[in-house]
């Protein structure tokens, strides 16, 4: 359920160059969930342009571009459930998002190429995406993308969470603090504490 939330300053991008970012940047958020080319994965990988008016983004205490490198600013918040992706994952995504937007531009051979391209990626605790007014799992969510749970992804997914949920119980988490995928819930102590979730 990833979502990239793009600000760029207003007037930066035209109709096409969004068009065909949207399009490279639903290719990243695919490959993000595991290569899920399927109707769900498509269901929920989003692109949210957000223009941002002149003289409301300042650089180095300024609102020219005195500190702005080429093609120039724009922020993009990477939202995805937590545990997905190993730091390698990440990385991956961070230089993927910056080439899709120098190669939009079309700006090439300037050493600093994208300095002001910033990307954050922001993880989301398991149990805090809902959908459809339900709470809903990291599990579940692979499961509706078509990722196997035999997959070496979600073998990693399943690894981080059986680690988070032996800090909860090595911490003493009361019950129902939530975090944990159900099947950490199953394979551990139930007073590491977590609510189980809608896994539907």
């Amino acid at each position: 359920m990833p979502v990239m939330h793009i600000h760029y300053p207003s007037g930066a991008l035209d109709a096409s160059q969004k068009s065909t970012l949207a399009g490279r940047l639903t290719d990243v958020l695919l490959d993000m969930e595991g290569g899920a080319q399927t109707d769900g994965g498509r269901a929920f990988a989003t692109v949210l342009f957000t223009p941002v008016a002149s003289g409301d983004w300042w650089v180095g205490g300024r609102d020219d571009e005195s500190y702005v490198s080429p093609p120039g600013r724009f922020l993009i918040r990477v939202s995805i459930p937590e545990g997905y992706m190993d730091q390698r994952h990440k990385s991956s995504v961070h230089r993927a998002v910056a080439d899709a937007i120098c190669d939009v531009h079309g700006r090439a051979g300037d050493p600093k190429l994208g300095a002001n391209i910033l990307v954050t990626i922001e993880e989301v605790t398991e149990g805090n995406w809902g959908a459809a007014g339900r709470t809903i799992s990291l599990a579940s969510i692979a499961e509706t993308v078509g990722l196997s749970k035999t997959s070496d992804r979600f073998r990693w997914v399943l690894e981080y969470f059986a680690a988070k949920a032996r800090v909860f119980r090595a911490a003493g988490y009361p019950a129902g603090a939530g975090g944990l995928l159900p099947t950490a819930l199953e394979t551990s102590d139930t007073s590491a504490g977590a609510s189980s979730v809608d896994s539907r």
